[in-house]
Formats: structure tokens, sequence, C-alpha cells
């Protein structure tokens, strides 16, 4: 059943640390059976109730997971490993276009930002018990907020996106509870959601964002929370349409103690128009990053919400790191006075990429879809087959699997580097890595 593996320890908490190591170094695989409680315990000469232990505390941390008389076993995607396990090694000379990076040329300089930063800091520094939010940026956040219907709340400033998500969560739920999670969707969050020691339920997604549908399934089964991204959804492109989004705020409505997270981090590089649910719900927030538009290495986001919610992340926060850096607060704060990113161009240029991209594979019979940000997702019959052959052809494609949970096999293409001679040479690679296919005539 394990193979060489053998599980070791007499305490609970040395049985759940000797699996979790062997599930990290691979020697556990990802749906591989655990041994029955009672007959580890009896291996190990321990009380079943000490491997009972063990097990719920790696259900907890998502290692794990338990389908009653079937056992134990590691999960498809344990939060152990994570998806970044997923990834292709890229040799000399093949074009990457896996990372999800934006495009380095239409990110800002940021020298004179932190520099006038630090020379306000040298005049003012900040010390202990300040204000965890710069003035100036509160200010600029809520008046764009407000300028894209978010609703009034509390404002926190968090390390990124996914610490915004991880705080949320864990102000309101508990270890087993629901979340309903895009798919195909972000990977981090798909790894996240787990390791909270959170169940993950998937809710399918189109052109135009979740599906109002597999949402009310999902909530009607007993999700108690939604994660949804608004804009440059990653992998797909989706952006939540207008008539979308009166159907999931329909269905939100028939369950309001439903926790609504969104995520708009496709803010500053998408010319779309957000299609806020906040509010719907008694408990929401909703988290803008700045990674995408001004670099993934300025790791802040900001997160406004509903009074109990923000009440909940500020003060845990301050058990904890106690605020973000002002320093970094301040000069991005100097980013957005000088117009560093030109929101609209960059826009444009992403969205000149994705649809040259995405009309060349239409010219080869070959869907794919990318409504806004950085990414195009094409549906393949056999996602490891095509990976491997576009790296053969010079190209690093990401895996679908990475992104997915239910849904159908695909690869993600990022088109943020790409130029417009790329186009038909890569379209012609991945048609090829998909073998034969309808043609149409194309020049």
């Amino acid at each position: 059943m394990l193979g060489e593996y053998r599980i070791t320890g007499r305490r609970a908490a040395d049985i759940s640390a000797s699996i979790e190591r062997a599930v990290g170094a691979g020697e556990l695989r990802p749906g591989q059976l655990l041994p029955p409680m009672r007959e580890l315990a009896a291996e190990l000469g321990v009380n079943p109730n000490t491997v009972a232990a063990a097990y719920r505390t790696l259900r907890e941390r998502g290692v794990i997971e338990t389908a009653g008389r079937r056992g134990s076993r590691v999960r498809p995607a344990p939060a152990t490993t994570g998806r970044d396990h997923i990834r292709v090694d890229v040799p000399e000379g093949v074009r990457d276009v896996s990372s999800g990076n934006p495009d380095p040329a239409l990110l800002p300089h940021l020298e004179r930002a932190f520099a006038a930063a630090a020379a306000d800091g040298d005049r003012a520094p900040v010390l202990y018990g300040e204000d965890a939010v710069e003035p100036e940026l509160a200010r600029i956040a809520r008046a764009e907020l407000a300028a894209d219907g978010v609703p009034d709340g509390p404002l926190a400033v968090v390390s990124g996106s996914l610490d915004a998500v991880e705080r949320v969560l864990a102000a309101h739920l508990k270890p087993g509870d629901t979340v309903a999670v895009e798919d195909p969707g972000w990977g981090r969050t798909l790894d996240l959601v787990p390791a909270l020691g959170l169940r993950t339920v998937p809710v399918g997604v189109d052109d135009e964002g979740p599906r109002a549908e597999d949402v009310r399934s999902a909530l009607a089964a007993g999700a108690r929370a939604l994660i949804v991204t608004d804009r440059a959804q990653n992998p797909t492109g989706a952006a939540v349409s207008a008539p979308r989004a009166r159907a999931l705020r329909d269905v939100l409505a028939e369950h309001p103690e439903t926790l609504l997270i969104e995520d708009d981090h496709g803010h500053g590089i998408v010319d779309l128009p957000l299609r806020p649910l906040a509010g719907t719900t008694r408990h929401w927030a909703f988290v803008r990053s700045v990674a995408k538009a001004y670099g993934p290495d300025l790791r802040l986001a900001l997160v406004t919400g509903d009074a109990v919610t923000l009440d909940r992340l500020r003060g845990r926060q301050r058990l904890g790191p106690g605020w973000v850096s002002r320093l970094l607060q301040r000069a991005v704060v100097r980013l957005w006075a000088d117009g560093a990113v030109d929101a609209r161009a960059v826009a444009a240029a992403y969205g000149r990429r994705r649809d040259a991209l995405i009309d060349a594979l239409a010219r080869r019979g070959i869907t794919a879809h990318g409504r806004s940000g950085l990414n195009v997702w094409i549906p393949v019959p056999d996602e490891t087959g095509a990976v491997a052959r576009l790296l053969h052809a010079g190209w690093a494609v990401s895996p679908g699997a990475r992104f997915r949970m239910s849904a159908p096999p695909g690869i993600r293409v990022t088109v943020a580097t790409l130029r417009e001679d790329d186009m038909e040479e890569l379209a012609d690679a991945i048609a090829s890595a998909l073998g034969p296919a309808p043609v149409r005539g194309y020049v």
C-alpha cells in the first residue's frame, strides 16, 4: 500500500509529521491510500485514538482526505506539495510562455517613487502604534473603489491578494467548512483552501465569470464561502459581465450568510468595467492588488469589506506582522500620484496580444479563451501530450492541471511578452501539438 515508505512515530504529532514529510518529498503520492487507523496503530504499538488524532491533523492541514469506509488517502493536490510542482522545466532556447508574469517593459520604474517615500520616512519616521494605513493611500483607494461601485467600508492593507484571502477565510470559517472556488482557477487559491483545513467545491467558469447555476448548487449544498475573480481571471481571462453579475447577485441574495471574497487583481491592466458583487451578503471582502500593474515584488493589496470582517482581519494582523510597511505604501502612493502606469495603454497592449493569438488559433480551428488579463486558456484533449509536444517545438506552456479540479484539460499561455510576429508560429505549434484538427484557410 505504501511501497517502501514506513510511517513512524508514537505521538500523534510525530505520526502526522512523518506522513507530511513523505508527501512533501514525493514518497507518498497524491491519491495514495493510507493504512486503516487500527492497522497503523497496531504496527506502531499505539492507541488507535493517537492515529485518529494524527489523521485529523493532516485533514485539517489539507494533506489527506477521508471518504468514510473507503479510508484516508493523500489528497490529489496536497497542500504540502502545492501546485507549483506541476510545472515545466524550461530548457535553454525554449520560449517560456508559462509564467503568468506581466511584461517587465510595461511595469513602471520604481527608483523615484521609493526615493521619495524614503525621504518622507526620514522626515517623519513611522513608529509603533501609528496607523496601519497610509492616509493618502486610503484616500485615493476609497475614491477609486467608490467610482467602481464598491460599497463603502473599512480599509486594510495586506501583503498581496492571497494574504487577504487567507485572512478573510480564517476570520469566518473553521476546519471542515466548504468554500466554492472557480474551476479552472488560481492554483494558489486551490492550494490555500485545503491548507486551512477547508473543503473545496468547484464552480465552473466561462468567459463571463463563474456560472450562476454552479454557484447556486454549491451554496445550496452547504458551501459557506465563495471566491470570485472579477477580471483577468487566472487562467481563463474571464471577466464578470453585467448580466452575469446580476445573476450572481440574485443567487447570493438567496444565501445572505455566504462569505463573499472578490479578487480584483487585474486592476490597472484591464479596460473592462468592474461589476462588483460586494454588499450582496452580510459578510464580504473586496481585494485589490497592485502586483500585476506595478510589479509582483510590490507585495501590497487593499482590502475593504463589512465592519465585522475587517475588524477581525485587522485585529489578527496586529497580533502578527502588525502592518504592511508604510514605506512601501508611500511608494505606491507616489506611483499613483505620478501616473506611473497608463492603465488604458497597458490593457490595450495585453488585449492586442491576447486577441492576436486567439484569432490565429481560430483560423486553425482551435477555440481559445482570453477576455481580459495576461493569459489565454486553450482546451485540449490530451494535456500532458500537448505540453510535451509544445516543449519539443520550442514553447513552454503551463499545464492546466495547475489550475483545475474537475474542469476538462487545458493549457495556459501567458501572452505578456509575445510579439505580433510570434503569433503565427506559436499558433502553428499549438495546432500541431493538438493533432489533426479542422483547418481553415489563413494567410
